[in-house]
């Protein structure tokens, strides 16, 4: 395979088929390809209680710094109905100048990309001095447990240290160069179940309708806003994402209503002091007297998600604008600098080292049809190529 050919690489890929948690043979096609590249390949399988095992791959060319880390993932989502495809899900056909294929977008494209950068810098006897490594895990589309998180972990506790890193998510709205993440907002979830009492919907004095309460417990914590959003960051957003009652019947009032949010927060909070509104909140719409005249207080629990993600900026001026002037270089455009957008890997790799974000257009991810344009494939490579290289030259020149 000829690996300065992003197309090539990303038919290959496409064609494992890795829906989380399944290697696919994604992961033995990149050794296969970054071995003669002049990596050193590692495989390693993280573990957990109540989650599936999930292989991941660390490759590393170079032995000194600096050192730059590309990361992404060769998980996908699942394909849904199959037949909805214009072209076969795995298979990496080409049409109308546009490569078919679930992850094409999201994010083997990413990946294909700059394994055929680092290899024209290769063929060219341009490869910096220092390091370059590539952090791909296997689910990032799942739990993320065993992923990213243990992955750093264990090259860590190896001995790895990172400088800076590249995440290859599909980053752009509309064209190329749209724009770099440079940060993102942070979220927590969590789960309200509100205790009633059940009964005869036509003798609602021998019961305690909990959905009352659930609905004006969910209405407070929606509205008001939480902030009108900060300098770097767009407003903080709580949304209701589940209302549950488990009651087919009409006439029944139910024993309890539970119901699940998410919000995203900017940094006028952290994990602990959104957590402590979103209680503040909880317990006043509870307390509301008009909820319950004449009764004992509304009982609930609220369950949070394991693990937060928390808001981060990256403030590395050298790697952003060793980004930025590479995409305007190939593109011609200034990409904008955002945080917008949900969560990824990211939220692991800031507390190892500055990262950024950029890739594909990201229209077509998670989508029957998920579709790159070939073209987008070579001005990706294009820009990461001459990002590595700007990227050694400031990092050797500091």
């Amino acid at each position: 395979m000829n690996t300065t050919n992003p197309l090539e690489v990303l038919q290959a890929l496409v064609r494992c088929p890795s829906v989380t948690p399944a290697e696919g043979g994604a992961l033995s096609l990149l050794e296969s390809l970054l071995a003669p590249l002049g990596f050193t390949v590692e495989r390693m399988t993280a573990r957990d209680d109540n989650t599936p095992d999930i292989e991941n791959l660390y490759a590393r060319a170079g032995t000194t710094g600096p050192h730059l880390m590309f990361a992404g993932h060769s998980d996908v989502v699942p394909v849904g109905d199959e037949a909805a495809w214009s072209l076969g899900a795995f298979s990496g056909e080409v049409k109308d100048g546009m490569m078919y294929g679930r992850g094409a977008v999201d994010m083997k494209g990413g990946i294909a990309c700059f394994i055929s950068a680092y290899a024209r810098l290769l063929e060219a006897g341009k490869v910096p001095s220092g390091s370059v490594s590539l952090l791909i895990t296997g689910d990032e589309e799942g739990p993320a447990v065993n992923g990213t998180v243990k992955l750093l972990d264990w090259a860590a506790s190896r001995g790895e240290r990172w400088d800076a890193c590249l995440v290859g998510e599909p980053t752009n709205p509309d064209l190329i160069g749209d724009m770099i993440k440079i940060g993102r907002r942070g979220s927590v979830s969590a789960t309200v179940t509100v205790k009633g009492v059940q009964g005869h919907a036509a003798y609602p004095h021998l019961a305690d309708n909990p959905v009352r309460a659930a609905l004006a417990m969910a209405t407070a914590l929606m509205t008001p806003p939480f902030d009108e959003g900060s300098k770097d960051f767009q407003p903080s957003n709580l949304e209701v994402t589940s209302f549950d009652v488990g009651n087919p019947a009409t006439n029944v009032i139910p024993s309890s209503a539970s119901f699940k949010f998410n919000i995203r927060f900017n940094d006028h909070w952290g994990a602990d002091s959104v957590k402590a509104e979103i209680l503040r909140r909880l317990a006043a719409s509870a307390a509301d007297p008009a909820l319950r005249p004449g009764r004992d207080a509304i009982g609930y629990d609220v369950v949070w998600s394991e693990r937060p993600s928390h808001v981060f900026l990256t403030r590395d001026n050298a790697l952003i604008a060793s980004l930025t002037r590479a995409v305007e270089t190939v593109t011609g455009r200034v990409p904008k600098l955002s945080t917008t957008g949900g969560t990824s890997d990211a939220r692991f790799i800031k507390d190892y080292c500055p990262v950024v974000e950029f890739g594909l257009v990201g229209q077509t991810m998670h989508m029957v049809d998920e579709r790159v344009a070939i073209s987008d494939l070579e001005t990706l490579t294009e820009i990461y190529q001459t990002f590595i290289e700007q990227w050694f030259a400031n990092a050797v020149a500091a």
